[in-house]
């Protein structure tokens, strides 16, 4: 499948989506004001290295970055050796910065529906698909290394 043919059902659209949902959570329901924003912004600033680390392991191995593509080739090295989802996890990791950064409890609680709904509508998929393209490889990698 392509980013087109899938738009909206996009990662980035889900991220967007959040970003969203925690700004109207934090204007309509501003549960606990806090102040975080030298904590916000660089968990943001890391997500952001996070995810760009990992895209540059997509574009030296030559295998799509694109969701539900199937991949040419199976990343264990960077980033991957901690975590299968780095760029999912960079992708979430902002979310709760800015969620510190809009400085309300409900922002940060409206980021925790990020990796939920990216599991259930991604990650799975991708855990098969690699399973599918790589065998006992991909099984090794998905038992050592952790999804999140």
């Amino acid at each position: 499948m392509s980013i087109r043919r899938d738009f909206p059902d996009l990662p980035l659209v889900w991220a967007a989506g959040t970003l969203g949902l925690q700004c109207i959570a934090a204007w309509l329901l501003p549960i606990r004001g806090f102040a975080a924003d030298r904590i916000g912004w660089f968990l943001v600033a890391a997500g952001l290295g996070l995810v760009s680390w990992a895209a540059l392991k997509f574009r030296r191995h030559r295998t799509t970055i694109e969701p539900r593509e199937t991949p040419a080739h199976l990343i264990v090295e960077g980033p991957f050796r901690i975590n299968r989802n780095p760029i999912y996890t960079g992708m979430a990791l902002m979310l709760v910065g800015f969620g510190a950064v809009l400085g309300t409890v409900s922002a940060l609680l409206c980021a925790a529906i990020f990796p939920v709904i990216v599991t259930q509508r991604f990650i799975r998929g991708e855990e098969s698909d690699l399973r599918a393209a790589f065998g006992a490889d991909a099984d090794r990698y998905l038992d050592a290394t952790r999804r999140w």
